[in-house]
Parts: structure tokens; sequence; C-alpha cells
């Protein structure tokens, strides 16, 4: 491969140990299968740093620069990755880690959850949008689940018209799939009697924490900041800054790639380049 001069998006040596397992163990087992026994042409480091360039950039897929691997490869691997569910589960891996640095059992024990509606660009179909009344916005809903130091847990896009519930109860699903020891989780007052039924139902203790009306304007709020924060990490991501993606699940697999970014160079102790204090 021939050299080329790093981008601020480019993993480093540490960094890619922590995910190349992952994905090398993906490439062999495809390989097994492969019944021409075709050597792969590009190299999985470089297809991640490609990925990782686009999350952070925001650029279409066509206009990733020439030095990384053709565009049209770099999208295969985005698809069979994101079909596979390989994203999803290496945001499971690292966020266990970076548990582990910061002090705390690998299973997290309690969730905050909180959507976000985003506008879509043209190519998102008519059918998978939709109208949020309360927030004046068309487009997709986006729901996370974090746990309570703000890392990701669960996931779920779906059309800005959606009800608060309909992903309160697959992101309560969802995480406790994922993290059989979740027992509590914190919303908004949007998330009512639909999401803390399902939580009970499920073995969660879903707590609802109201905005406190003698408080006018923004203040903090028990444990919903968390997720709020999540919320502004992953719009530091200029791919996320609108929802560009086609396919929800598209939309949910950038959303694992912004956090797997960031929490590969918080367990390296490397942080995110920033003007502040410049």
């Amino acid at each position: 491969m021939t050299q080329r001069r790093a981008y601020p998006s480019d993993v480093s040596d540490a960094q890619w140990a922590l995910i190349a397992p992952v994905l090398e163990s993906w490439r062999a087992a495809r390989l097994a299968r492969d019944p021409v026994g075709n050597t792969p042409k590009y190299g999985l480091r470089e297809i991640w740093n490609a990925i990782l360039y686009l999350n952070r950039a925001g650029c279409p897929w066509e206009y990733l620069p020439h030095e990384f691997p053709h565009f049209r490869a770099v999208y295969f691997y985005f698809g069979a990755w994101r079909d596979e569910g390989i994203f999803a589960r290496l945001n499971t891996d690292v966020t266990r880690l970076a548990r582990i640095k910061a002090g705390r059992s690998p299973e997290p024990t309690a969730a905050i959850i909180d959507t976000q509606s985003v506008k879509t660009s043209g190519n998102v179909r008519a059918r998978d949008q939709g109208a949020d009344a309360a927030k004046r916005i068309v487009g997709r809903k986006r729901g996370i689940s974090t746990d309570t130091l703000g890392l990701l847990l669960a996931v779920i896009v779906m059309a800005a018209s959606a009800t608060e519930n309909q992903a309160g109860i697959s992101l309560l699903s969802q995480a406790k799939a994922a993290y059989p020891t979740i027992s509590k989780a914190w919303t908004d007052e949007g998330f009512k009697k639909q999401a803390v039924e399902h939580g009970a139902r499920l073995g969660v203790n879903v707590e609802i924490v109201p905005r406190r009306s003698d408080i006018p304007g923004f203040h903090v709020l028990k444990r919903r900041w968390v997720v709020e924060r999540t919320f502004g990490w992953l719009m530091l991501r200029r791919r996320l800054a609108r929802d560009y993606e086609t396919h929800a699940r598209s939309s949910e697999s950038m959303i694992y790639i912004a956090m797997t970014g960031n929490l590969t160079k918080r367990i390296n102790g490397t942080a995110t380049p920033t003007w502040h204090g410049a």
C-alpha cells in the first residue's frame, strides 16, 4: 500500500488493536466461505479509516479522498458490516472496555433513554420520514440508550412521527437483551405509560424525570443530562448533523461508528482535536 499523509480521523496503532480482532475474524470467516478463494484487494485498516473519515467529515461516499480504497469498495464493506451487526458488536466491545477503564463493572445496571429529531436529506424516501409536531421537524427520530457514563447501549432510528413510547419500547428491549444486568432506567415525560409498563415486564424500573416548573429556561435534570451530552458528542460528526442515509439501519450504523471512534480514543487516553483553549 502506498504511504499517505494521515488524516485526523485515522486510527492509531493502539486504537486499531482494539477493533482489529473483530474485523479480521469477520474477514477470515468470509474468506472461508468463498469457493473461488479470492485475495482481498484492500486492507481492513484503510477501509475502517475511510469510514471514519466519512463519518467525521460528512462527505458523500463518492467524495472520499482518492488515497483511500475506491468508494464503492468502502461502501461494500460498510453495507456488509451493517447487515451482519459488526458495528453494534464493536460498540458493545469498546463500551465494556471503557467502563472497565473508568473503574466500573463491564456490565451496566442502569440506562438513560432519550430521542432526537433531525432533518433528512433528499435521498431519504418519503415513507421513511415523518413530522415531529412538538419539535417542528420533518425527518427522522433517533433514539438512544446510554449508561450513566453516557456510553451507548442501544440505538433506534425511526420516522420523526413515531412516538416516544415506540422508541422507548425498542430501546429498552435492545438494552436489556445486550445487557441483562440493567434494572433501572430514566427517561423524560414523553415516555409514558407504555414504555414504563414494558420496562416493568423486562424487569427494568423506568423512572420519569420531569422538568421543574419553578425554574424557567434551561436547567440540568437528574440523569437526563448524561444522554444529552452523548447527543452532543454525536453531533461533532458531520455525517450526523443531518440524516443522509437512505436506510434507517445505515443511520443506526453511523451512530455506532461515531461512538466506537470516540471510545477507542477514550480507552487509549487520546482526545479529539478541538479549538477550545487554542
